[in-house]
């Protein structure tokens, strides 16, 4: 089954993948704050989210974009802020087939990159991330100023 732009329909589907993508980074959060970030998303549609599922139905990723501007390159670009894999789905292919849905995404609306961070101690995703020509940024530093 291909993977393909979810909607609220997949939202029972997208909370649990959602969940653990959060505990994979070590995050606590409920599974009713999970569906109401989730359901905001698709009713607003102010990210992209894309599902993967199995030949039989069942969801085992996403990826989820968020629309950025690239102010050198004077035209928009996305952010590609998750991904995630659920366990059973591991070393299929499946991370692969949504980073190229990402891609074939950002095509069709005219962006000019996908940008992305992972966490320095995930070297699967790193690696998976320059096979498929994703390129390290040795030149920008990421700050993060936190407001909580």
């Amino acid at each position: 089954m291909p993977t393909r732009a979810a909607t609220t329909a997949d939202l029972d589907d997208l909370v649990p993948l959602f969940a653990a993508y959060l505990t994979f980074y070590k995050v606590d959060k409920s599974t009713r704050e999970v569906r109401d970030f989730l359901s905001a998303r698709l009713e607003r549609s102010d990210s992209t989210i894309l599902i993967a599922r199995s030949e039989e139905g069942a969801a085992q990723g996403f990826v989820q974009l968020y629309p950025l501007y690239a102010s050198l390159a004077l035209r928009p670009s996305l952010l590609l802020s998750d991904l995630y894999v659920a366990d059973h789905a591991r070393r299929q292919g499946i991370g692969e087939q949504l980073l190229e849905a990402a891609r074939q995404h950002a095509l069709a609306t005219g962006a000019c990159g996908l940008q992305l961070e992972t966490a320095r101690t995930n070297l699967a995703a790193q690696s998976l991330y320059e096979r498929l020509g994703y390129v390290r940024d040795e030149v920008y530093l990421t700050y993060w100023l936190d407001l909580n």
